[in-house]
Parts: structure tokens; sequence; C-alpha cells
């Protein structure tokens, strides 16, 4: 499996999850099938199958998660270069075609969140920045075209 790269507060995330999936979520499910059971025949049970379904689908993400968690490597915060940008930075890009600015947290690809400014390493715009310095303009084919972003201040998150 490949080594997922996590920030300290991404591997703190992950735990919360498992954690929540593996205490409340099973209670939530365990107790659906429960009362799906007391509706009679499980055999022509639609209630009962469905709760049974979701029972596997949350094993098999709770197992999922735990294999993340065991090839996950946390970045530390003397590994986040503040000349180039590495996974842990923090990067302020202008557009040099729209003339607009934009912060980003980069991280690995398990953590990324566009909604969240978190933008992974392998993304187009990621891979294209990751050793960079400050003022470099870098291209990243898009797909409606090129794009030009200047590095404007990278610091560590």
């Amino acid at each position: 499996m490949k080594e997922v790269i996590l920030t300290p507060e991404g591997y703190e995330k992950l735990k919360q999850e498992i954690d929540f999936l593996c205490n409340e979520k099973r209670r939530e499910v365990a107790e659906r099938i429960r009362v799906a059971r007391e509706f009679g025949d499980i055999a022509e049970n639609a209630e009962y199958d469905d709760a049974k379904n979701e029972q596997a689908m949350l094993e098999h993400k709770i197992a999922q998660l735990e294999e993340r968690l065991l090839s996950a490597r946390v970045i530390t915060k003397k590994e986040i270069s503040k000349d180039s940008v590495s996974i842990g930075s923090i990067v302020k890009l202008r557009d040099v075609d729209a003339n607009k600015t934009f912060e980003y947290h980069i991280v690995g690809s398990a953590e990324a969140n566009p909604a969240e400014h978190k933008l992974s390493n392998e993304s187009p715009v990621g891979k294209a920045i990751m050793g960079c310095k400050k003022g470099e303009t870098v291209e990243v084919s898009a797909p409606r075209g090129a794009l030009k972003f200047k590095i404007l201040e990278i610091r560590a998150a």
C-alpha cells in the first residue's frame, strides 16, 4: 500500500473518525439490526437486509481507514520548508491572468479538500508548485487551458 502523508491535524481527524465509526456508528447500526429483527421473518425483511448492508459497508470503511492510519506518515514541523513549497506549507498564489490571489494549505492526497483550501500535493496545481520558491511563476495545464501562478508567500502551517 502506498504511504499516506498526513499533517498532525489530519492524523488526529482520521483517528477521531475511526473512533466515531467504531463506537457511535456501530452502536447505531446494531440497534437498527435489533429493531429490524423484531419485524419478524428475516428472510423477507427489507429493513433487516438494509441494516445488514449498512453494517457491511461500515465495517469496510473502518478497515480502510485503519489501513490508512497504519500506513500514515505524519509530517513534523521540522520537515516543512519555509523556503520552498512542501506538504504542510501554506502558499499564497496569484493567478497571473485573472489577477486573483488564493491561499492553499498543501496536504497529502488523503486530506485534500478544495472547499477548505486544502490542496493535494498530487493535484495538478500541487504538483506544479511542489519544490518551488517564493517569487517563482509556474504554469499548470488545466482542462480549460494553461494557468500561470506566481508564488507570493510560503509559510509553515
